[in-house]
Order: C-alpha cells, then structure tokens, then sequence
C-alpha cells in the first residue's frame, strides 16, 4: 500500500461564478430534500401497508434505500463545494466516494437485473410465481445483490489505494475511480483488466435483462392482463434501465478516452456524470407511485387521512 494519506485533490468540475453557486446551491439542496422525501415516502409506505409485502415492492424498497445511499454520495460534498471557495477532497475522503459512488452503481444494475427477473417469472409463469419466489428467494436475491456489489466496490477500491499518485487535479465534480487512477505515476493494466471484467459482467446483466424483456413483450402480446401488468412494473423498469446505462457509458467512454475537449465537454461530461447520482433516485419512485395503483392509493389515503386529522384539530 502506497503512502497517498497527504495528498489532497482539486476537483475542477465546478467553474461558475459565486453568484451562480448560491443560484446552483438552492437548487441542489432542494433536489436532495425532495428525494429524500419521494423516496422514504415509498419506503415508509411499503413497510407500514402488509398488503404491499410483496417482492416486486420489496425490490422496489430496495431500489429506493439504494438511491438515497447514491445521492448522498454526491449531494453532501457538492452542497459544500458551491459555497466554498476551495474545491479539494483528501485522498482518504475521495477513496471513501469512489466506495459509495462504485457500490451505488453496481447495486443498481443489479437491482434492475434482480427486478426484470422477478417481472419475468410474474408474467410469463404466473401459476409458479409464488412457488418460485418465495420469501427466501427474495431474501436471497437482495444478499447477493449487495454481497456482489459490495465485492466489485472493494476489489476495485483497493486496486486503486495500491496506485502511487502523481497527480492532484481531478477534473470532475466528485471523484470516480478512473479520474484517480489516471493520475498514477504506475502501470496501471491491472486496473485496465479489472475495469473491462466489471464492464463485461454488467454487460452480461444487461444482455440477461434483455432476453428478459424478450419473453416479456411476447407475453404482453397474448392476453390482456399481462399487457397492463407489463406497462404497470416494465416500462417504468425499462424507462430507470436505458437513462441509467445511458448516463453511464457516455460517461464511461469521456472519462477514458476522451481528450481535453474544451469546456463544453467537460460541462457536458459533469452534467451525464451527476445525472446517474441525480436523475434515478428522484425519478424511481415517483415513476413507479405513479404506475403501480397498490402503492399511489395507498400514498394518496395516508396524505388525505393525515390532512382530515389536522383538519378536525384545527
């Protein structure tokens, strides 16, 4: 293990005046508050309604637990960094962010996979589908959606701890692991090798998801209460899949072989960079509290039996 515990990083991403930080700040902040809000509202929902202990909510939960974990990987330091003056993260500070970015990352691919299976298995095998997803089998799938991820996030992490850093300047608005490993001073193939292995075993996830939704749209075809079932739980899935591996790559593809590129790029790259921390834990559980009935009735009955208390006291 290289000793890096002095070196103190300058993240770049952020180039606007303060006046426009304070205008950026407020926004950000109530983005964060409302996501927080969106999502616990569901989580909250979910537990509290034994109607709803079901696995596609309880996936969902899990989704959800997930988003907020991701967003407060980006928000906090964000929040900070528009009202200071110095952009900079420590190198302990900056590997703790990669760690939660990384692991956010990987559980929601994996929560997606999880999920399409489960959609799979209600659709096209309904008369099996509670002999085949039982309790244990959902308590199983959400283990190994966080041992795996937990395990990617790790290896990876310590892959780039062992990197001497030559580097300080990190041209981005939170740190990620190849931001980093770029400014090693070292061969660096080995993380080149491990980054195409978690690139290609995602892949693989998304190649499984897609024969998935294969059967899905065939099925969706045949009768009609599979149709709105699939655009119910699928389309929503579907909509959270493509944005999410969209953002990704676009980011994946200008963080490695992109150039300098000028200062649009680079706005550009922090905006698809931010929007896979941004966009899917705000956007999942309004998106699926809209479609699915169990859980927007449920939501609507609590807000307006909660509104007639307060009205009756006043």
């Amino acid at each position: 293990m290289n000793n890096n515990s002095e070196v103190v990083f300058v993240l770049e991403g952020l180039n606007d005046s303060l006046t426009n930080r304070h205008m950026f700040f407020a926004f950000a902040l109530m983005s964060y508050l409302f996501t927080i809000f969106v999502n616990l509202t569901l989580i909250v929902t979910v537990c509290l309604e034994k109607t709803l202990h079901e696995p596609l909510y309880i996936f969902l939960c899990n989704l959800c637990f997930n988003g907020l974990f991701g967003a407060s990987s980006f928000y906090p330091k964000l929040l900070h960094d528009l009202l200071a003056d110095a952009h900079v993260i420590s190198y302990a500070g900056c590997l703790s962010q990669i760690c939660v970015v990384y692991f956010y990352v990987f559980c929601e691919f994996t929560s997606l996979t999880v999920m399409a299976y489960d959609r799979y298995l209600a659709i096209c095998r309904p008369l099996q589908y509670r002999t085949l997803m039982p309790v244990q089998r959902v308590a199983q799938l959400l283990l190994l959606t966080w041992c795996f991820s937990l395990l990617e996030t790790v290896v990876g992490t310590l892959l780039t701890a062992s990197l001497p850093i030559c580097g300080r300047h990190i041209k981005k608005i939170f740190c990620t692991n190849w931001a980093v490993v770029k400014l090693s001073c070292s061969d660096t193939t080995v993380n080149s090798i491990y980054g195409l292995v978690i690139t290609f075993s995602h892949m693989l996830q998304l190649a499984l998801i897609l024969v998935s939704y294969t059967h899905l749209v065939r099925a969706s075809r045949t009768l009609n209460f599979d149709r709105r079932k699939f655009m119910q739980t699928c389309v929503p899935h579907l909509a959270t899949l493509l944005t999410f591996t969209f953002s990704l790559l676009f980011d994946t593809m200008v963080t490695r072989y992109g150039g300098g590129g000028g200062e649009t790029l680079q706005v550009l790259q922090n905006l698809m960079a931010a929007e896979s921390l941004v966009v899917p834990p705000l956007i999942n559980p309004i998106i699926y509290g809209i479609n699915l009935h169990q859980i927007r009735s449920r939501i609507l009955h609590n807000f307006s039996h909660k509104a007639e208390i307060h009205k009756a006291h006043t």
